[in-house]
């Protein structure tokens, strides 16, 4: 059956229900990918400035030869022995620190953080969770309400357990050392206490990045960490968009912050798109876990699942993607910065490797966002042939953050494209 976009838009309606959303005023059907680029039904090629599920780019041949040698061979659960699941296991807790030495694996980052929270409260004994007021970790009941925006209006009176902070900016509230946000959650610990829910995690992107990915120093988070651990509860990182070297300073984000998490939680990344989270831990915190939980995932560190996972990092170690992450984003940067001085509506130019982006105002001097023209300087690039969003809490931001393949003539062509659309692109 050959649908119209027309077609598609109803049957997606009729058939997922209302409210499934779609990026851009038009939607674009896409048939095929390859590395860096994205093709739609009519045959237009776009530039992919976006996807990080596709880390190590689209349809990569080296994933997609691991998953089909093992779909081809077995494809089962966990309860039976297979070297898989222990080969992902052992090559993933080797780039981590020492502590962090046993993995789970499930089919989400939802789950993976829904894990790590129940983690918290099997060791603290304790509920009360703390997280930034502009973020997103999942969508499960508990998950979901970590998600001040977007918590559900139903949610089995779980709303009782969770505070949060202000997310950091270090555009209009400049925080250099980390001591503001640290004392922010401080407060917040205080206040769980007093409630008689008692403190058991903050739950973090170290980068902050659907709050914006704030330019924040090298070691930004450890005074956080220190208020968190002095008060008995985890420190849960949520790595599903700022690790597997994105950040192009290290393999994961909370290195470059300067902390190692109770919990590490990942997703989105983790195996090119085929479905796969999980969590890195203690075997402390594991064993506790155990203990206090029977968990079982029928798909979670499936074969295919944990061949496809362990082609994307040898794919990263081996051909050097954080080295490249580090060399594109800094030129991405410099280009950014020239559309800076070249037009005021962008405010501020942020990020590390290979997420980047610039912050649209309406006025530099009093910081008012220019969240309208954000999406149409976004919809204005789709029909120039580029994938990109938006993100933050003013919705201002555009989120530039590709596959890891992702190089620097790739950068110039988006910023060749982005700095026509700012020119032709209309203020009101």
């Amino acid at each position: 059956m050959t649908r119209t976009k027309s077609d598609l838009i109803a049957d997606r309606k009729r058939l997922l229900g209302p409210n499934v959303a779609t990026f851009y005023d038009d939607p674009v059907h896409i048939v095929k990918g390859e590395g860096v680029w994205l093709w739609d039904a009519d045959g237009r090629k776009y530039l992919d400035c976006y996807n990080n599920v596709p880390v190590v780019g689209h349809c990569n041949a080296r994933v997609v030869d691991a998953i089909a040698r093992q779909s081809a061979t077995l494809n089962t659960h966990t309860r039976y022995l297979h070297d898989g699941i222990l080969d992902y296991a052992e090559a993933l807790t080797d780039t981590l620190d020492d502590s962090l030495n046993t993995a789970l694996l499930t089919c989400t980052g939802s789950e993976a953080n829904d894990v790590a929270l129940r983690m918290a409260e099997a060791v603290t004994g304790k509920r009360g969770i703390i997280a930034t007021d502009a973020t997103y970790h999942g969508n499960t009941a508990l998950v979901s309400q970590l998600s001040k925006s977007n918590v559900p209006t139903v949610g089995f009176g779980l709303d009782q357990y969770f505070r949060f902070v202000d997310a950091p900016d270090s555009y209009r509230n400049p925080d250099p050392d980390g001591t503001k946000f640290a004392a922010a959650v401080a407060e917040q610990i205080a206040a769980h206490e007093a409630s008689g829910t008692g403190f058991a995690a903050l739950v973090v992107c170290p980068y902050f990045l659907n709050e914006g990915f704030p330019n924040h120093p090298d070691g930004w988070l450890k005074p956080t960490a220190k208020v968190v651990r002095d008060a008995g509860g985890f420190l849960i990182c949520d790595e599903v968009q700022s690790g597997f070297g994105r950040t192009g300073t290290h393999l994961w984000a909370h290195e470059k912050m300067g902390v190692v998490p109770d919990v590490l939680t990942l997703g989105k990344p983790m195996a090119n798109g085929h479905p796969v989270g999980g969590l890195v831990t203690s075997a402390e915190t594991m064993a506790a876990f155990r203990s206090g939980y029977r968990y079982f995932n029928t798909f979670g560190g499936n074969p295919v699942s944990s061949a496809a996972a362990l082609a994307v990092l040898r794919e990263i170690q081996e051909r050097d993607l954080v080295e490249n992450a580090r060399v594109v984003g800094e030129h991405a940067q410099a280009r950014l910065r020239d559309l800076m001085a070249k037009y005021d509506v962008i405010g501020d130019v942020r990020g590390s490797g290979l997420i980047f982006g610039a912050e649209m105002v309406t006025d530099r001097a009093t910081k008012e966002p220019a969240s309208a023209y954000t999406d149409r300087v976004i919809n204005a690039m789709r029909q120039e042939g580029f994938i990109l969003s938006k993100l933050g809490r003013h919705k201002n931001a555009l989120k530039i953050r590709p596959p890891l393949v992702f190089s620097v003539d790739n950068a110039d062509m988006l910023f060749d494209g982005l700095d026509t659309v700012l020119r032709d692109t209309p203020r009101e």
